[in-house]
């Protein structure tokens, strides 16, 4: 019988990255080692997540998929992305700037890395002072307008800056430029895809002193130029209740701020829910089965689960599914 799923930490090394994510996660890692990002939960290729708990730990995201299809993505998830886990579920961590950087939509994608594209969203979990991130351009522009700017020195003209505080959420399409600034931990919730195409770098150099590579003609074909949206979703809160966040064709995610007991069914979903714990401490139960999930974990309910009982005396909680 299937049962609330957790999964071991993919901890990825990043120039940007801090310490939160393994402290957070009560993970040891060296004091200079800078850890970017983790993987919750995971089906891309060469980091499948790998059960934590109960029956089934040790089985990787593929074999569960490869057992159990529907019953854990739900019958039409499986239908339309077979053995392929549709999302990528990170927490981030950015001590440093990243990248300015955009992602392909699927149909590019498809035609240069035989892929998925890249559509996300983002929840701060946390900020410090400060902290700000890009999101779209400041203006309408034009590709030679852009190459103009570019070739000039003076991109971070075009690109638009906001303040980020606790609890601010920005949707991401494909094709957005956008780079998450210094002082922001952030959940995402993504296409399982890794491709990435960088802009600017800042001129950074890796540990072995090399520039990272950018990939400026790929960002061109990839870019929307009139995209000057920030993406920011405004969005009020309801105790035990779920609150849409964000949706569309890849994902959806609701903020569920749990106090107390909430009761979920999830019966008419015909979709896996995935829970990240953006704040607190919340137990998760159901079929008998019991969880905790702490502050930067996630969980993966399978589809064949239909009611979950929530407690916590104070969480908040992303609530994902297709």
């Amino acid at each position: 019988m299937l049962y609330p799923l957790k999964f071991n930490p993919i901890l990825k090394e990043m120039i940007w990255g801090g310490q939160k994510i393994p402290q957070t996660l009560n993970v040891k890692v060296d004091s200079d080692v800078k850890i970017g990002e983790n993987f919750a939960v995971s089906g891309l290729k060469n980091d499948l997540s790998i059960v934590s708990n109960g029956a089934l730990a040790g089985k990787n995201m593929l074999e569960l998929i490869e057992t159990y299809k529907g019953e854990l993505l739900g019958e039409k998830v499986y239908k339309q992305f077979g053995t392929n886990f549709p999302l990528l579920i990170k927490y981030i961590d950015a001590n440093d700037d990243l990248s300015i950087q955009v992602h392909p939509d699927d149909e590019l994608a498809k035609v240069k890395h035989d892929s998925f594209g890249k559509t996300e969203m983002w929840y701060v979990v946390d900020v410090e002072k400060d902290a700000g991130l890009i999101s779209g351009f400041s203006k309408k522009t034009t590709a030679e307008e852009f190459e103009t700017y570019h070739s000039s020195g003076n991109l971070m003209e075009l690109m638009a800056k906001h303040p980020t505080a606790e609890g601010d959420s920005f949707f991401i399409p494909a094709g957005k430029v956008h780079s998450i600034g210094s002082g922001n931990l952030i959940a995402e919730i993504q296409q399982t895809s890794d491709i990435t195409y960088r802009i600017y770098d800042f001129d950074r150099r890796d540990k072995f002193g090399n520039p990272r590579e950018l990939h400026h003609e790929l960002a061109m074909d990839a870019m929307n130029f009139s995209d000057d949206e920030s993406g920011k979703v405004d969005y009020k809160i309801k105790s035990n209740e779920s609150v849409n966040i964000a949706s569309c064709q890849y994902f959806t995610t609701n903020m569920l701020e749990v106090k107390g007991i909430v009761n979920k069914d999830y019966s008419q979903q015909d979709s896996f829910i995935i829970l990240m714990n953006v704040g607190g401490k919340c137990s998760v139960e159901a079929d008998g089965s019991s969880i905790e999930l702490n502050e930067m974990e996630a969980a993966l309910i399978p589809a064949a689960i239909s009611r979950v009982e929530l407690k916590a005396d104070s969480a908040r909680l992303l609530e994902v599914y297709i």
